[in-house]
């Protein structure tokens, strides 16, 4: 018997965040900065929260300032266990 080949699909349970890229300049990898907004604890006030990612990025087609999309998955490195899924938005010229 064929099996018959599917698309690749994210799996159901994988966390996605979305985020800018602040560097580019690892080999395969982009650190992403991903931002949030949240309620102060004590006093409510809504506060910036951030945290950086490193993310996987095969072809190196993603470049510093582009929001991309990434999606959690197994480790690739000490750092590294995040995969870039897709561009949201392409960097503007300054």
């Amino acid at each position: 018997m064929s099996e018959v080949s599917t698309p690749a699909v994210a799996a159901k349970n994988t966390r996605t965040l979305v985020g800018r890229i602040v560097s580019d300049k690892r080999a395969k990898t982009v650190t992403v900065l991903v931002e949030r907004r949240a309620a102060h604890e004590l006093y409510g006030k809504i506060v910036a929260r951030s945290r950086k990612y490193h993310a996987h990025d095969e072809k190196g087609e993603y470049k510093m300032g582009d929001v991309v999309e990434i999606a959690e998955g197994r480790p690739i490195s000490k750092t590294k266990s995040w995969t870039v899924t897709r561009l949201v938005e392409k960097a503007s010229l300054v």
